[in-house]
């Protein structure tokens, strides 16, 4: 053992007679490097906006919603069932129309909803940080920010709301028409969100659209475990109504965000089997410049066993200090990225303005662990072919 750490420490030196063959091993050094850091930022980067866009998305999708198969199956006496049941969750009734919001020459299409305030902020954090702006009384509506920087709104100033619902106008059937003050605006961070949902109070909508006070589109709910309580409440439920999770609504969006992520992962990981190849090129150059050495070795009672180890353990040296060194100028670079404003996103288009990172313990592992089966791999055939020497051969010729 002491034969081999001796010549693993004098294989790795810089020799000036074979300058290339420390410089492969140098550049081995820096693919892996280089790969393992850029891998752990990827990685990182991927599961923050991953991340970011679950936040969101369970927030204005709302994480349970129950919706009736039939009308008027969503009725107060069923909210009022769930909330005897399950006294730990928020339930936020509410009824909602298709609409097309106009402002002068401008208009915009989207839903407006009619909630009761009180229950609603229980259940949307994004609408009870709007209703610090005021809070909708009457016919009075809260717009989402794009929607409000877009038509130029103030607060008071009326806004024009075009419903499908049809009504007798004369010879023919015209839209439904009311204009609502806005009192105060949201901001979920998604464009989408803020350009196309509005909210009022549930009274004012069910008498603009003629919805008895007891009957309503839906109920929004709020747990910290959607996947776990929709278990236990859509037993409960009557058949005439029926219960989604944020996640039905948005499940190819994460399916491709999943597969953008396990495509940028074997992409990279291939920059590090690419560097590994300088590996194989490194080890292979040691040993056919140490052939004589190696035969002296062996026909001096080193066994060949003890000769793959050498190559083994200076190849899994070269890579693991690779490993090393990209894990180090990965986590540095995550917290230089992570503390200081160096990229700045645009809101309109992303969920936030800064990089968000989240470098899960399963990616980190599955990083490490497998450049380490790269390198194990690239560095097993070297040594192998150090171990077939023909002694008898080398040392004629030599």
């Amino acid at each position: 053992m002491n034969i081999v750490s001796y010549l693993v420490k004098r294989f790795l030196r810089f020799d000036k007679e074979q300058p290339f063959i420390f410089l492969s091993a140098l550049l081995a050094f820096s693919g892996i490097a280089l790969g393992v850091m850029v891998l752990i930022i990827a990685m990182a980067l991927m599961n923050g906006f991953d991340n970011e866009f679950k936040k969101k998305l369970t927030v204005m999708n709302y994480p349970l919603t129950i919706q009736p198969k039939f009308y008027g199956t969503v009725n107060t006496d069923l909210v009022n069932e769930l909330r005897n049941k399950f006294p730990e969750l928020s339930f936020s009734p509410y009824i909602t129309s298709a609409v097309l919001s106009r402002s002068g020459d401008q208009m915009e299409g989207g839903y407006l909803f009619g909630v009761d305030f009180a229950q609603e902020a229980k259940v949307n954090s994004i609408v009870a940080e709007g209703l610090k702006g005021g809070i909708p009384n009457g016919f009075q509506v809260m717009v989402g920010k794009t929607l409000n920087e877009e038509f130029l709104l103030k607060k008071g100033e009326k806004l024009t709301y075009v419903f499908t619902e049809m009504e007798p106008g004369g010879l023919a059937l015209t839209p439904k028409i009311k204009r609502l003050n806005v009192i105060s605006t949201f901001d979920s961070g998604l464009s989408a969100y803020d350009k196309g949902f509005s909210y009022t109070t549930i009274d004012s909508l069910q008498r603009i659209l003629g919805i008895p006070e007891n009957l309503y589109d839906g109920i929004h709910i709020y747990t910290p475990n959607p996947e776990k309580d929709i278990t236990r409440i859509a037993p409960v439920l009557p058949d005439t109504v029926s219960i989604r999770g944020w996640w039905e609504d948005n499940g190819n969006f994460f399916s491709a965000l999943k597969m953008e992520k396990t495509s940028l992962f074997i992409v990279l990981m291939l920059i590090i089997l690419i560097a590994a190849i300088n590996i194989i090129s490194s080890l292979l150059m040691t040993v056919m410049n140490r052939r004589s050495e190696i035969a002296l070795l062996i026909s001096l009672g080193a066994s060949k066993q003890e000769v793959k180890k050498i190559f083994l353990i200076l190849g899994i040296v070269i890579g693991t200090l690779g490993i090393t060194t990209g894990t180090i100028f990965g986590l540095l670079g995550m917290w230089v990225l992570g503390t200081f404003d160096i990229i700045s996103l645009p809101t309109d288009v992303y969920p936030t303005a800064h990089l968000p990172l989240d470098l899960s313990i399963m990616d980190f592992f599955s990083i490490i662990i497998g450049a380490f089966v790269i390198v194990l791999l690239s560095s097993w055939y070297p040594a192998k072919k150090a171990s077939e020497v023909d002694v008898l051969t080398v040392l004629r010729n030599e």
